[in-house]
């Protein structure tokens, strides 16, 4: 006999059209602050088109941070065509991050929510804490500190003296110019982040013809690696390069609003196409820098081979574009406190931790190298990015994208979501299991796994941990759908 229990891989009961005249813009307007937070988004509050998820994911990856992860690769002993095809290759990844966008129209919720239907109420919580929340707001002091690094040395070719209270002003403001972005929101990033593409582009256009003046073609290390030291380069210079998009499984934030019958080939595309087009391009811009100038410090290597006319431009392009980043982080970063149960208004929760990243960043740029340790232990948290990753974008295909959005949000004892309690056994299991075994794969300054030291230093962290999770995942929901019918 069939059991009774409803069962969530089952999807979401049919939807009825819309009443006539119903507005679809609701409160997400451009210039208004967004009301809607990690509740689910109403079909009559649905709006816009897959295309416009280009330039969502266009802007923040027209940036300095491309370059700087381009430049380390020949940093790495990498010759110039290795560099390259890894650039292409790990920006791939992009293509699981259009995967997991698919899902925000389906359910009409974000990422933070979804993800519930793997790890469970409670389980996702502590997940969300981790993976969504804490490393957010470390991203943020991170990105905010090469911003202002960037902003004091326009201040200084602009002749200002660039004391502490000059400091301290010039971080507060461009938060505050961040903050302001990602407390308006959904419509107001669907907005400004075309103006900001095109903006930024061209700025690093300009750039790319003086680094292609001075790019070497042919460039080769004065030691080319071999055997066991080539393939530790390799595969770390790959995981450096997909660590970016394996960062944000929180797509869906930004299609939850786009009407349930929006072609998922077309969110995931478009998605997809955005981060990609950018990062490939600009990444490898970074590389050919790297056979010209000394990248090891990116700001100051790019000076010398730039007009001074143009100098002024490319450091205010730096900050543009990092603001443009961490405005979406900070975005998914309230909705990540939200989820995790902080019951605060989205646009306060955008606050709260902008208001701790600017403090990490102002300790640390004032008062310590605390960004050293941040940085240090971003690099291990990959470990865990991979596999809750692997496990989202195994959950969509596996569920054929069907999301109940008003289940999701159902987090009393025995929900649909609620499963033992409060956590599903097979998304915990799956991505600690990864996470465990990438760990003992990694191999970063900070931390090599004894895997990896067997290996001669070979960093296999990346597929291990999401081809792991992503298998006991699949074996683990089969289970417990036989159990329970």
């Amino acid at each position: 006999m069939a059991s009774t229990i409803p069962d969530p891989l089952d999807g979401p009961a049919p939807v009825s059209a819309l009443p006539t005249g119903t507005d679809r813009a609701g409160t997400d307007r451009a210039g208004r602050v967004e009301a809607r937070g990690i509740d689910f988004i109403p079909d009559g509050e649905r709006h816009g088109r897959a295309r416009e998820l280009f330039a969502v994911w266009a802007a923040p990856n027209v940036s300095y941070l491309s370059l700087v992860v381009g430049g380390a690769l020949v940093l790495t002993g990498l010759d110039l065509w290795q560099s390259l095809t890894l650039i292409v290759v790990g920006n791939l990844f992009w293509l699981l991050v259009g995967l997991v966008a698919t899902s925000g129209p389906a359910a009409g919720a974000p990422s933070e929510v979804i993800t519930r239907a793997m790890y469970g109420i409670r389980g996702n919580r502590v997940i969300i804490a981790v993976t969504g929340w804490f490393v957010s707001v470390n991203y943020l002091a991170l990105n905010w500190a090469a911003a202002s690094l960037a902003a004091f040395a326009l201040l200084g070719d602009l002749g200002v003296p660039v004391g502490t209270p000059v400091k301290v002003v010039t971080i507060v403001a461009i938060a505050a110019a961040t903050l302001a972005i990602s407390v308006y929101g959904h419509a107001t990033i669907v907005k400004l982040y075309p103006l900001l593409t095109w903006a930024l582009t061209a700025a690093f256009a300009v750039l790319a013809v003086y680094v292609l003046r001075h790019a070497h073609w042919d460039h080769r290390p004065a030691e080319p690696l071999r055997g066991p030291a080539l393939w530790a380069a390799l595969t770390a210079a790959l995981a450096l390069v997909a660590s970016a998009p394996l960062s944000y499984s929180n797509s869906a934030d930004f299609s939850r609003y786009l009407p349930r019958a929006t072609s998922p080939k077309a969110v995931a595309g478009w998605t997809a196409l955005g981060a990609f087009v950018p990062s490939v391009l600009f990444t490898a811009l970074g590389t050919l820098a790297g056979t010209a100038v000394d990248m090891t410090d990116p700001q100051t290597a790019l000076a010398a081979i730039l007009p001074g006319w143009f100098e002024p431009v490319f450091l205010l392009s730096v900050i543009v574009g990092t603001i443009a980043n961490n405005a979406m982080t900070a975005y998914s970063s309230g909705l990540a406190l939200q989820a995790v149960g902080l019951r605060l208004r989205r646009s306060r929760s955008v606050a709260l931790d902008g208001a701790l990243g600017l403090a990490l960043t102002l300790y640390a740029l004032l008062v310590s190298d605390f960004l050293d340790t941040v940085s240090n232990l971003l690099q291990v948290m990959v470990v865990l990015l991979g596999p809750s990753m692997a496990v989202y974008a195994t959950d969509v295909l596996w569920r054929r994208n069907r999301y109940d959005g008003p289940a999701l949000g159902d987090e009393t004892r025995g929900g649909p979501f609620w499963y033992t309690g409060g956590v599903n056994p097979a998304g915990v299991i799956a991505l600690l299991t990864g996470a465990a075994v990438a760990s003992q794969c990694v191999n970063t300054p900070v931390y090599t796994g004894a895997i990896a030291k067997a290996a001669g230093g070979v960093d296999l962290s990346l597929p291990a941990g999401m081809v792991i999770s992503a298998g006991l995942y699949v074996l683990l929901t089969r289970a417990r759908r036989a159990a329970v019918r």
